[in-house]
């Protein structure tokens, strides 16, 4: 049986799909022969945006993956949708299993899956639904674990948005620390193909995990990438994977030294004054939005004024390089800002 917590980081890697039997059965031998990669994974059912794109071998592809194990003694991951998925990996004894962002976001399919995999010792691990919906990737969890799963872990493979971005699926690291925080016991491991959707991004985003304390990573490597039949941008050769696994530091969680805890023990002071008059500021913020919610009612004024908060809004992200702020934390930010002052001005309105 896989312990997911047995090493780390656990590196999980394979192509996206796998296409044909030599396709995959050169890149494990591959894979394995870097002496980098725990756990093989592939692509067997591919869930599609739209049809008509390969949506994976199915069954027939199976067999390859009982003979890449066979091969280079690496256990073998697939992503299952279904209880007929779960039924065929089953019976060919396949070692892990994984719940894609798309099945994640639809309970009864988790539920399906989980009725199937009801018991078994094989690790189940769960990606984050497609929406920043922490609740959703909790129950997930939750409906697994109700079943007798117990070898379960979660994978961040980042969350659908709308608009320009230099990823396919923005990280939103705090969903993963929320889920972190609230499963301390399960291993997370991060997804940076899909969070990326482009090799040039890899390196960044899985150094990020690292330094979040992510338990592994699961990447796509192909032999051949260019020539993938699918999410071909987002894989790299088993040298690829090699140059940037080697690049990757995995630091560690503490240290015993005297200077080192001082050090911390002072600048976390200094944070915990700073906090205090954050949310005084933000106390007087709110006692300022609650005197507009007055002025409104008095007046018949409807509370939300678009044109007033789009102001707001680039006045302050004009200033992100100044104040050395990313603009998707001050996004973030505001948003909830924005939410409790109509939240308080929504208060005034009925009384």
């Amino acid at each position: 049986m896989i312990d997911l917590k047995s090493k780390k980081p656990l590196i999980i890697a394979g192509p996206c799909s796998a296409e044909t039997s030599e396709q995959t059965l050169q890149t494990a031998e591959k894979l394995a022969a870097t002496g980098k990669v725990d756990i093989f994974r592939a692509g067997v059912w591919k869930p599609r945006t739209k049809p008509g794109g390969f949506e994976g071998v199915g069954i027939p592809a199976l067999p390859w993956l009982v003979e890449v194990r066979r091969r280079t003694g690496m256990p073998v991951a697939i992503e299952v949708a279904n209880a007929k998925h779960v039924e065929s990996a089953l019976a060919f004894g396949i070692d892990m299993y994984w719940i894609g962002a798309r099945t994640t976001s639809n309970p009864f399919s988790v539920q399906e899956i989980a009725e199937a995999l009801r018991g078994t010792e094989a690790p189940v691990l769960v990606k984050n639904p497609m929406n920043a919906d922490v609740e959703l990737w909790n129950g997930a969890v939750e409906r697994l674990a109700k079943c007798n799963i117990k070898n379960l872990g979660l994978i961040h493979r980042g969350f659908s948005g709308y608009g320009s971005s230099k990823y396919r699926n923005t990280p939103m690291w705090h969903m993963a620390l929320e889920i972190k925080k609230r499963l301390p016991e399960l291993p997370i491991f991060c997804d940076p193909s899909h969070i990326c959707g482009n090799r040039e991004n890899l390196l960044e985003v899985s150094q990020q995990a690292a330094d979040l304390n992510f338990n592994g990573i699961m990447i796509e490597s192909h032999i051949n990438p260019d020539a993938a039949w699918s999410d071909a941008k987002q894989q790299v050769t088993p040298e690829a994977l090699v140059e940037l696994l080697n690049s990757l530091i995995w630091r560690a969680e503490g240290s015993d030294s005297v200077a080192y805890q001082a050090s911390l023990d002072e600048l976390r002071g200094v944070i915990d004054r700073l906090d205090d008059e954050i949310l005084r500021l933000l106390s007087k913020r709110m006692e300022a939005a609650e005197g507009i919610g007055r002025i409104k009612r008095e007046n018949n004024v409807m509370i939300l004024q678009s044109t007033r908060w789009n102001q707001v809004v680039q006045r302050v992200l004009a200033r992100s390089a100044e104040l050395g702020l990313s603009e998707d934390f001050l996004n973030i930010l505001l948003e909830a800002i924005h939410i409790e002052s109509i939240n308080k001005q929504n208060h005034i309105m009925q009384q």
